[in-house]
């Protein structure tokens, strides 16, 4: 092993999920201790000791028999269930860099895909999507794809109605403003402590627990809209409104009508910050379709009684009121509207931009939300330029497998579907994220070569036709710089490569060599020389702010800095209240506009040029008789489906399958009982879960976690993914996000012998072929 750790301190790592110290016996990761200065560390991490060096590890190349016997395209139905041939480095080099020419030759680089959506692993350099983007862009590029499965309509929307959804997210009102100057917080999707136990790019120090508890403690009253009463802390005392999974934006869009007919908006905001509330008005009050947006309205929508929703507004208008809105609500039909309509409903409220209230989005689903950072610039290793100025939107890859030269509209463009022949997955698992799983997995073979660089036998490794072994962030050394949290972690390489694994950075560079480019990939940097000129080039970005990072060699002795907090606590849009003439907005009035010219002039028919209602394909106000409402939130065991595998998400299981909970009422309707292991079944497939029962949950409605590692068999997943049945289409013809949680399903008891759970085996392995 060389130039592991400093000898005379501890092995420091950092992941999404925590900062550890590492212990190691005899070469191999015996256990991880949680950082002393992380008041709220999340038992996540733990789970990948025992799976680093387990069965589930792939230790070498890999290439799938039928590609490898037969050529690209070949026996390409047989993804997932096809034997592996394992292969040397030389030989898996040639192999790739010559289909890597043959397609380039062929069919040009726009019929090369590299989405590689997904959080891969923390660490400032070897980052895999980042390692793999700077390869293809050395060698003609690829097609893309644009915006996030966790909030993809907002990513659209929220620019044209507020500015860049990105910085708004970033600059969030802090939780300790909140705590100031709050009175009321009200939460529509909650603010689910779960999701928080995660920062993309490293945590040291967990806030969300203790943001709320602060808030609490000092008289902030909460409210939770949400079909999930567990989506708030159960300490902050919170009232629990249920509206129907899907009808968030009618509710709203009710209280917005509540403020305006009992006189309770704030009319000089709306007249000074905001554009085209006139026209929101008009929908409001019907004069523009003849349906008046009431509670009443709203009531057989929501399944609410319509006392609660003229309560809740005249409540929102009689208190200091953060209006606060999830990610998960963008994850729907017409998703897009709930962001629009909440931003709606805090305008005519009239408090954006005052401490403490105003709009947040998504406290809790990412631990960085309402944290109190300075938010510093830190160098990223390069990823040059793209030449193939061509992107899908990021759930449309079904669609485009399925239809190559066909049209789509997003976001008020008139594209077309690339004829793909080869994809390329670096640090993400899109059998993890995508829906309708079994359609993806139909539309796979419509692409020649399947290349994925990964760690672990998870359903994208064995629905691959070449296997790269990548290491973990235990066997490489990195930096574990980031914005989003105050700590900076050196991280060290606690143990050598489980076998002849190598870090992506080696594995792009030795492909690289044999196109004749291993010199422009690495600029004649050693992975180390690269740490330290990222490191060196960031000290110097933070100090132009006025931050102070330790020097390289104390750095990497101490193992970990801490950045200091901002010199005052974050007020979103605080400076644009202050002056909007000063500081606009990015958007064409450079106010809030309630409505939108740009949108309304593209013509959509499903989305107007404001806050709207359509009523979902899917959801319980057009259930039929037995259909239930399934919510796939992420998963507290787990971010989405890294560590599946490990003890950690391993606990929890019912007879090897995921829990799934279900009203009482629910499962005596069904004959079910706790401990059930149930059928969840719609037209798209199937999946088997382990029962748990709890009136935590609104009755109509079942809730799973995500992230299950893809088990199929017939349709049917075997250990639990709720992507076997969720819908794959898109928001709207704006976004074209996500619509995970617009589902109905039936449930029923499961009978006969329970199918054997393969999840976690290796695929058959051929020696010597």
């Amino acid at each position: 092993m060389t130039n592991v750790t400093h000898r005379d301190r501890d092995i420091f790592t950092t992941a999404h999920w925590g900062t550890y110290r590492v212990d190691v016996q005899d070469g191999r990761v015996i256990a991880l201790r949680d950082f002393e200065h992380d008041p709220d560390p999340s038992p996540i991490g733990h789970g990948i000791v025992g799976v680093l060096d387990g069965p589930t590890r792939i230790t070498r190349p890999m290439v799938r028999k039928g590609w490898l016997e037969h050529g690209p395209g070949a026996a390409s139905e047989r993804r997932g269930e096809d034997a592996f041939v394992p292969v040397t480095w030389d030989r898996i080099n040639d192999i790739v860099a010559q289909e890597l020419r043959r397609i380039r030759e062929q069919h040009g680089n726009g019929a090369i895909f590299a989405g590689s959506y997904g959080w891969a692993s923390a660490g400032r350099f070897h980052h895999a999507q980042g390692q793999l983007k700077r390869f293809l862009n050395l060698n003609g590029g690829f097609v893309r794809s644009v915006n996030s499965y966790s909030y993809a309509a907002a990513e659209v929307t929220v620019p044209h109605v507020i500015g860049d959804f990105t910085k708004l997210v970033q600059d969030t009102t802090s939780w300790a403003s909140v705590a100031q100057n709050a009175e009321l917080f009200v939460a529509f999707g909650g603010v689910p402590l779960k999701n928080g136990q995660i920062n993309q790019g490293g945590t040291g120090r967990h806030v969300q627990r203790a943001g709320l508890r602060a808030a609490h403690a000092n008289g902030v009253q909460f409210v939770n809209v949400s079909p999930l009463k567990s989506d708030l802390l159960e300490e902050t005392g919170a009232d629990w409104i249920a509206p129907r999974p899907s009808s968030d934006t009618a509710l709203m869009l009710a209280l917005c009508h509540t403020l305006l007919a009992q006189d309770l908006h704030d009319r000089a905001f709306l007249d000074r910050y905001c554009h085209g509330f006139d026209r929101f008005a008009a929908y409001l009050t019907g004069e523009t379709d003849g349906q008046a947006k009431t509670a009443d309205w709203a009531a057989d929508l929501c399944d609410l009684p319509a006392d609660t929703i003229r309560a809740l507004a005249r409540r929102m208008a009689g208190h200091r009121t953060m209006t606060s809105i999830a990610w998960a609500l963008t994850r729907q039909d017409h998703g897009e509207m709930a962001y629009w309509a909440a931003i709606s409903l805090a305008a005519m409220l009239g408090q954006i931009g005052l401490p403490g209230t105003g709009i947040g989005f998504g406290y809790s689903a990412e631990n960085f939300i309402g944290a109190s950072l300075s938010w510093p610039h830190m160098a990223a290793f390069p990823q040059g330029r793209n030449p193939v100025d061509d992107f899908i939107p990021v759930a449309r890859i079904s669609d485009m497998l399925e239809n190559p030269g066909g049209a789509y509209d997003f976001n008020g463009q008139r594209r077309t579907y690339p004829d793909i022949r080869m994809i390329w997955w670096a640090g993400g698992n899109p059998f993890h994220h995508h829906q309708d799983l079994n359609r993806f997995r139909r539309a796979l073979p419509q692409c020649e070569t399947f290349i994925v660089n990964e760690w672990c036998w998870n359903a994208t490794a064995k629905h691959a036709d070449i296997v790269l072994p990548c290491t973990t962030t235990l066997e490489r050394r990195d930096l574990g710089l980031n914005p989003r949290d105050t700590y900076q972690v050196a991280m060290d390489q606690a143990i050598d490569p489980v076998g002849d694994a190598k870090s992506d950075h080696d594995i792009f560079r030795g492909i690289a060599a044999r196109l004749g480019c291993e010199e422009a990939f690495t600029e004649g940097r050693t992975p180390d020389d690269w740490q330290r000129h990222l490191y060196d080039v960031t000290r110097q970005q933070v100090a132009a702010s006025g931050i102070e990072l330790p020097g390289w060699e104390e750095f990497q002795s101490k193992g970990w800095a801490e950045l200091p907090p901002p010199e005052s606590e974050p007020v979103l849009l605080s400076a644009f209240r202050a002056d909007p003439e000063a500081n606009p907005l990015d958007t064409p009035s450079g106010r809030i506009e309630l409505f939108s010219e740009t949108v309304a002039g593209f013509g959509y028919d499903d989305v107007p040029g404001h806050a709207a209602w359509t009523a979902p394909v899917e959801w319980l106000g057009s259930a039929r008789l037995g259909e239930l409402h399934m919510i796939s939130n992420q998963p507290r065991t787990k971010l989405h489906s890294q560590l599946d595998h490990g003890s950690v998400s391993q606990s929890d299981r019912i007879r090897g399958r995921v829990p799934l909970t279900m009203h009482p009422a629910d499962a005596a309707a069904r004959d079910l009982s706790e401990g059930d292991i149930v059928r969840v079944f719609n037209d798209r497939g199937a999946f088997l879960a382990g029962l748990c029962l709890s009136e935590t949950l609104r009755p109509g409605v079942i809730q799973i976690a995500t992230g299950a590692w893809f088990d199929p068999l017939d349709g049917q997943c075997r250990v639990g993914n709720p992507n076997a049945v969720t819908r794959d289409a898109g928001t709207s013809r704006l976004a074209q996000g996500p619509t995970a949680h617009s589902c109905l399903v039936r449930v029923e008891a499961h009978t006969g012998p329970l199918p054997e759970v393969k999840a976690y085996s290796p695929p058959e392995i051929l020696e010597n072929t």
